[in-house]
């Protein structure tokens, strides 16, 4: 089950199931963009716009997908929202910081109580989350989104403790900026587009200059890594695996915190 299946992610992880062998259903408010992803898979997809805020429909469509599918193993939430990004927080409002928290958190919440009462009752099934590398690089601009991130991951933590007994597993990936995301139409191109203007370049040129700075591998996640490994912590092989945030930000993560850890000895 890919909640916001048409999205950038969401399409990519839908695909790399389905390749995989899995039965594939998408959930989203964008019908075109459902049936392109659909269109990608064939028979293997299933699909039905629905809104991810909205509670009874969440989990009236979980409860359609358990009933034609026999049950639900695999639910993996790609939901995205528009926020802003980069402005003081001085000079916005406390409902812009605050709209990310809540759209994220509350879609993660609504999705995964409506999944895990199936899972639960056949005590297994493994729920995936995402964040980003914002829930630990701290840049100036990022009170609410940073903040967002690092409470889906204390949030996907905290819900492994929870369902764990019951056989059902939790992990959340947190890759960063994703480098060709922007070219299979998320949004976040609007965001890097900004910056890529400011400096001059292009997108591409940016984000490629960007990665050189700031991740230890010189290079941005693509698409289709974070997919592979969404199929993976899905998969048996990793089936010790709960409770846990997998970093797929080629490093950023890990260099921002070293570099926070020196410049506090300094």
């Amino acid at each position: 089950m890919i909640y916001g299946g048409g999205g950038a992610i969401g399409g990519a992880v839908a695909r790399a199931f389905a390749a995989a062998g899995a039965r594939v259903y998408l959930a989203g408010r964008s019908r075109a963009r459902l049936d392109n992803v659909a269109n990608d898979i064939g028979d293997a997809a299933g699909e039905a716009e629905v809104d991810a805020l909205d509670e009874r429909a969440v989990a009236e469509h979980a409860d359609a997908v358990a009933a034609d599918a026999g049950g639900i193993d695999i639910a993996v939430n790609a939901v995205s929202f528009p926020f802003v990004h980069g402005t003081p927080v001085a000079e916005l409002a406390v409902e812009e910081v605050m709209q990310p928290i809540d759209a994220f958190l509350r879609t993660n919440l609504i999705t995964t109580k409506a999944v895990a009462r199936h899972m639960t009752a056949r005590r297994s099934g493994t729920i995936l989350t995402l964040s980003s590398g914002a829930s630990r690089v701290v840049p100036p601009g990022t009170v609410g989104y940073g903040t967002t991130c690092a409470a889906i991951e204390a949030m996907s933590q905290r819900l492994a403790v929870e369902l764990g007994p019951s056989g059902v597993r939790v992990v959340c990936l947190r890759p960063h900026a994703i480098a060709d995301a922007p070219s299979n139409g998320s949004f976040a191109g609007e965001l890097f587009g900004r910056r890529a203007a400011a400096a001059g370049v292009g997108v591409e040129r940016w984000l490629a200059q960007w990665a050189e700075d700031v991740t230890l591998l010189g290079r941005l996640p693509t698409l289709a890594q974070v997919a592979d490994a969404a199929v993976f912590l899905a998969s048996d092989r990793a089936a010790a695996i709960t409770g846990a945030v997998v970093d797929l930000t080629s490093g950023n993560a890990v260099r921002n915190t070293a570099s926070a850890l020196v410049g506090v000895l300094d």
